[in-house]
């Protein structure tokens, strides 16, 4: 990876959107981006106008964790071939289509249940949308970083994030609106439908060559001799251990050797990266409602302007990764992402649904995270080898989301605690320190983004 980009004619830059395989990663971007808000803010949304609790909403959001905990199985997605599936569709293409399907049954088994009275049967089924979601997300990534080489990553990185924010629009605005107007059971049963995008899609494309990173023979290669030294085992124990060594130790073995004392400082910044954007997107959805913005203005401003803004950030992030690299950028990305709380410290600050400070809020942040998201994807995906893909990706962006996640649990109580505490003439002032304080959690990751961006270039030769 380098830290020093040769600079790009601007026909260069332009051209990178029209490769097929950028083309089509639009797409696949848009069946990853479905599902987040649907078992996340839009859920929030649900719930809090079914009068459940923010201290509920809070730990409602714990379903994320899931996202936060797929490098579990991510060795399964990466090694494991699935019963007629792998021979159709190959190693990637099976499992994001098992997945999608899953995503798709779990949204419309949603639908059956009301909040009010079924709260725990749409947490369930909830778990099953995430579980199938991180489980489209491992082989996802795994497919992107595979289907092209590494001058092509920034711009799959921002189409990914083009068609995940549409996703997005289709998820918030869209699902806001048909609840307004018809009911929350059509909103969902109608984005149960839209996912079948992802698996048209997937039935379309071809499935990547699969290429071997430097240094990755080497490490295999100690898997069959562990296999002949230990011959004499029984041969159902010897192939789990095989398995075992190949699928889950190699892949973390070779992140170390390769980048050594500081895989640790790396998984450190990358656990820290978005620790502020997530802890605060949990309280979001709920201040709209108890400021007194309408559906259709959250809709409006949040869902369709800000998801149209945050199109723009992430195709800004793609031109910007091309012409100088990412880990350049890492810095400006996680102060992007810190400073735009503020603009929500503010709007609660003077304690009024006032439609031009959301649309400003709104527009910084959105603008700053499709920056930060297409950097951040671009970094990670420089980190990776193409023999592990699959794990070590979703082993970084689990890392990533957990300690947001966690942390976003607990926003709810924190924020019920602090309005308690505060004079009734300050309304939302639990709110505006809240959103102060999540700024606050971007330091640490700003001090490690300048420390990593320094590693890259001194290992990277003057060009």
């Amino acid at each position: 990876m380098s830290a020093d980009a040769p600079a790009k004619s601007w026909r260069e830059t332009a051209a990178i959107y029209t490769h097929p395989r950028v083309i089509s990663l639009l797409f696949l971007g848009f069946s990853a981006g479905l599902p987040l808000l649907l078992v996340f803010s839009t859920l929030s949304y649900w719930v809090r106008e079914a009068n459940v609790s923010l201290t509920t909403i809070g730990f409602l959001s714990w379903i994320g964790v899931t996202y936060s905990t797929k490098f579990v199985w991510s060795p399964v997605v990466d090694r494991m071939p699935l019963p007629f599936l792998t021979r159709w569709l190959g190693r990637r293409r099976s499992w994001m289509l098992l997945a999608q399907v899953g995503i798709a049954g779990g949204l419309f088994a949603m639908t059956r249940y009301d909040p009010a009275v079924d709260l725990w049967w749409i947490v369930a089924f909830a778990v099953l949308v995430a579980f199938s979601s991180a489980t489209q997300d491992i082989a996802l990534d795994a497919f992107r970083i595979e289907a092209t080489d590494e001058t092509l990553q920034g711009a799959t990185a921002a189409t990914y994030q083009l068609g995940y924010r549409i996703a997005m629009l289709a998820a918030g605005a869209g699902t806001l609106y048909i609840a307004a107007f018809a009911s929350w059971t059509a909103a969902y049963q109608a984005m149960a439908a839209l996912a079948l995008v992802g698996i048209v899609t997937t039935l379309l494309i071809s499935e990547p060559d699969k290429r071997v990173a430097p240094g990755t023979v080497e490490r295999e290669d100690k898997i069959a001799a562990f296999a002949q030294r230990h011959a004499g085992l029984p041969s159902w124990l010897l192939d789990a251990l095989v398995w075992i060594y190949g699928a889950i130790v190699c892949p973390f073995v070779d992140f170390f050797v390769r980048y050594r004392w500081m895989a640790v400082v790396m998984l450190a910044f990358i656990s820290l990266f978005r620790l502020s954007d997530i802890a605060m997107g949990v309280m979001a959805n709920p201040f709209y409602v108890d400021i007194g913005f309408t559906k259709e203005q959250v809709a409006n401003i949040s869902k369709i302007y800000g998801v149209l803004a945050s199109m723009a950030g992430a195709l800004l992030g793609g031109v910007l990764v091309f012409r100088w690299g990412a880990a350049r950028l890492l810095a400006l990305s996680v102060l992007l992402l810190a400073v735009s709380n503020l603009t929500f410290a503010g709007m609660a600050y003077m304690g009024k649904a006032d439609v031009l400070m959301l649309t400003a809020a709104i527009s910084v942040d959105n603008v700053s995270s499709g920056i930060a998201g297409t950097v951040f994807i671009a970094f990670l995906s420089g980190l990776t080898n193409t023999a592990y893909t699959a794990t070590q990706y979703a082993l970084f962006t689990s890392i990533m989301l957990l300690p947001g996640k966690l942390i976003g649990g607990f926003s709810g109580l924190i924020v019920d605690w602090l309005q308690a505490d505060l004079p009734a003439t300050f309304k939302f002032g639990g709110y505006a320190i809240f959103f102060v304080y999540t700024a606050l959690l971007g330091l640490p990751a700003l001090v490690l983004a300048v420390i990593v961006r320094r590693h890259f270039e001194k290992e990277t030769p003057p060009s």
